[in-house]
Formats: C-alpha cells, structure tokens, sequence
C-alpha cells in the first residue's frame, strides 16, 4: 500500500504508523521507560508541546513505538523508542527533518540507518537522581534571572556554542558562580515539568581558566535541589568517554539509568547527501580496516 503521510500508512508487518497529538497515548507509552524518555515527557506539557511532532507506530491500535521531533533550529532533536520497524516506518513515513540530532537505544540506530545517514559519536549516559539519593553539598552557586542571559552567554560561547534566549533562564533553573564579578561556572536546564515530575539538567559548563576546582559538581548540585523541591526525578546525559565530568555528577547523587546514542543524522536522498554521498564512497574512514570504504 502506498505511505500516505498525513492520514498514517500500513507497513509489511501490518503496522499502521501515523501523526498522532494524544498526550495521553503517548504519556502511557513513554511512562514504561520514564527515565529514559524524560524529555519526551515533559514535552507533553502545554508549554512545549505546540513545538512538537510526533508519529506513532500501532499494532492492533496499541502503540509499539514512538518518534518526537522538536521544533527549532536544523538540525532539531529527534527522539525514538520503541519497535524497530514501527520507528523505520514512522521516520519514513511520518516525522521526516532533513537532518536532525537522534537520541535513540544503540539498538535502534540501524532502524534509524535505513532512512538516515548516522554520523559517528560516543556513547552517552542517562543519568538520575531523586530525594534519596542527592547528595547536598556547601554551595557558592548563585541563582540566575533572565537579566543574567548576557553573562550567560558569554560564558557558554567559549565551550558550547550555542545562545540562549531570556525565556530559558525566566522558565527553568540556572545557577552560576561568580568570582570578581565574572561569570565562571554555570548550570541549568533544558526541560521541566512539574505535572510530570522530571526534569532534565543541561548546559553545565565551567570557563576554561577555572576548572578542576569543583565548579561543575557546586552548579549541578544547586540546580538539582531546586529542582528537587518539586520533581521527583531529575535527569541528566553525559558523554560515555567525559569522567571527570561523570564524576562530579555522581558525587552529588546521580547514578546511571542507561546508554545511549546521540548521532547527527542527514536524511538519505536529501540535497545534503547528493553532494557527500559520492565523496565518501571513495575516502576510506581511517578509524576501519583501510581495505573498507564507506557504501
């Protein structure tokens, strides 16, 4: 049968993938992994959930898998879990960005390889902490407001690259230490939910010049408290192959969930892969056998 987008299409296996927007289907189906799929959870709050899209896989209308793409910037997240074959279908068929960063089990990159092409990276580690095991230490963190956002910024351009608007800081937790006045240290998060009771801790990063003394452990540790006094579980994901940082976070409680991948991903037969696909296929990858060439 032929994949209609919009109005869901049947797989080989008898699969039906198809958009959905019923929270809750999707709250029922993402609470068996709640750890895991803690951003896809708090991203059924009304705050986030208008920049979402979301395909669903049914056997028999019971969903075995599920695919969310956050609105943004390309490339935008892309999380799936799940069936494999009912997430091929759906990213072929139903949540379709030209490139994207996945968050996916290892086992559900070569699902995802059928329809993308998966560049490499480490593994990552979900991680978490609740009331009983956070470990609360002397802090010198200071709360931030929205009118920090400019020294926040600041900061993160010299290891994250990335710009926030005044609105994360207003809408989440943020917490920085301050020495003469700089900011040298900060924390913060990427999503809440108080319905939910998760919350996912990011953007941690200590300027160049000031770490090895702690810094990263004081932030997170002050930005999970807070976060604490009114969620139940907090979440955090770091690179598999980063141990200072996987310690600092395990001395204030945080323990590991899971592994995982978090790979950019170029939709295959889109206008980026035209211009790579050829090259590649005559540049051996120095990390393999040189007798192997990408296909």
């Amino acid at each position: 049968m032929a994949s209609i987008a919009r109005a869901g299409s049947i797989l080989g296996s008898g699969l039906e993938v198809r958009q959905t927007r019923d929270r809750e289907l999707l709250r029922e189906f993402l609470g068996a992994n709640r750890l895991f799929a803690a951003y896809g959870l708090c991203d059924l709050d009304d705050r986030e959930f208008g920049r979402t899209r979301w395909g669903v896989a049914l056997d028999r209308g019971r969903p075995v898998a599920v695919v969310l793409e956050y609105a943004g910037l390309s490339p935008q997240p892309l999380f799936v879990m799940g069936d494999p074959v009912g997430v091929t279908g759906a990213l072929r068929d139903v949540i379709r960005p030209r490139t994207a960063y996945l968050a996916a089990r290892p086992e559900l990159l070569t699902a995802a390889a059928s329809v993308y092409r998966v560049s490499d990276g480490p593994p990552m580690v979900r991680m978490w902490v609740d009331r009983t095991t956070f470990r609360p230490a002397p802090s010198a963190a200071v709360r931030l407001v929205p009118a920090d956002i400019g020294d926040l910024n600041k900061l993160y351009d010299f290891g994250l690259t990335s710009w926030l608007p005044s609105e994360s800081v207003a809408n989440g937790v943020y917490f920085g230490i301050r020495i003469n006045g700089h900011l040298v240290a900060a924390a913060g998060t990427h999503v809440v939910s108080r319905e939910m009771g998760l919350a996912a801790v990011g953007n941690v990063l200590t300027h160049r010049d000031y770490r090895g003394r702690g810094f990263a452990k004081t932030v997170t540790g002050a930005v999970t408290q807070e976060l604490l006094r009114f969620c139940d579980q907090v979440v955090l994901n770091v690179r598999a192959d980063n141990p200072p940082a996987l310690r600092a976070y395990q001395a204030v409680g945080y323990t590991e969930h899971t592994r995982f991948e978090e790979r950019l991903v170029h939709r295959r037969g889109s206008f980026w892969d035209s211009i790579v696909a050829p090259i590649k296929r005559w540049i051996p990858d120095s990390r393999k056998d040189p007798t192997t060439q990408e296909e």
